[in-house]
């Protein structure tokens, strides 16, 4: 059982989630939903006690209610911040494990939401870092280091191209130097499990994104060659 006096949300309220929650449970009142929105996640990136609390009733309400898999995705993409709330979500491990199932079925169905699902299945996965960063390859550039010289190296995956360049402030990306997307076979981990799934829905684009994010690039300043995925999420990778 929830101790709701303890349960506190974005305005400190004690009692206002529980009550919001029973609405939306008895109806869907697009109100209610609007307020627990706000009151759970922050700017779409500070949650509450509250948040982790309602978060196994939101699980319950997700396989009918869009909204419900909206705010529950939402939460668990904040669950890497400062939230001192680890107690609360280890708490939430099975309803977690409940929405990963949901989440993944969703995505086979190719819904309209499908990038913002994938992002919340990466989140349920525990893939905090991808479930931040990850852009849809329609217009991405990832900042990474030169791991061989220190040089900032502009990656772009996306509508102006794939490429490694260096920025300049009044040419824009110079020296350009064609990505090496990694092979479906040479790719593990996480990066395997995204494009995987993103093949299996039939989302051409973010498979071929993520190829090109977990290949190589060369930097235009030394010919040195790196991961890009491995540079990015070392020096970006968030604090638990």
């Amino acid at each position: 059982m929830v101790n709701w006096a303890r349960m506190y949300d974005c305005h400190g309220d004690v009692d206002r989630v529980p009550e919001l929650l029973a609405r939306v449970e008895r109806e869907d009142d697009a109100g209610a939903w609007d307020e627990l929105g706000y009151r759970l996640v922050l700017e779409r990136d500070v949650v509450f006690p509250a948040s982790f609390a309602a978060l196994p009733r939101l699980v319950r309400l997700a396989s009918r209610s869009a909204r419900a898999r909206g705010l529950a995705g939402a939460i668990l993409r904040c669950a890497a911040g400062g939230h001192g709330c680890d107690d609360l979500l280890a708490g939430c491990a099975d309803a977690i494990a409940e929405f990963r199932e949901l989440l993944d079925q969703h995505l086979r169905s190719r819904p309209g939401d499908y990038f913002t699902t994938f992002l919340s299945l990466l989140a349920a996965e525990e893939q905090y870092h991808w479930s931040a960063v990850l852009g849809d390859f329609s217009d991405d550039f990832y900042q990474v280091t030169c791991p061989h010289c220190a040089v900032e190296v502009t990656i772009a995956i996306g509508d102006h191209g794939r490429y490694s360049a260096i920025r300049d402030w009044h040419l824009g990306d110079v020296d350009r130097r064609g990505l090496r997307p990694a092979s479906p076979e040479s790719l593990s981990g996480i990066g395997r499990r995204m494009h995987e799934t993103a093949l299996r829905d039939g989302e051409a684009v973010l498979a071929d994104g993520i190829a090109h994010l977990f290949g190589h690039a060369e930097c235009p300043c030394c010919a040195s060659v790196f991961s890009i995925a491995d540079e990015y999420a070392s020096a970006h990778r968030p604090v638990m």
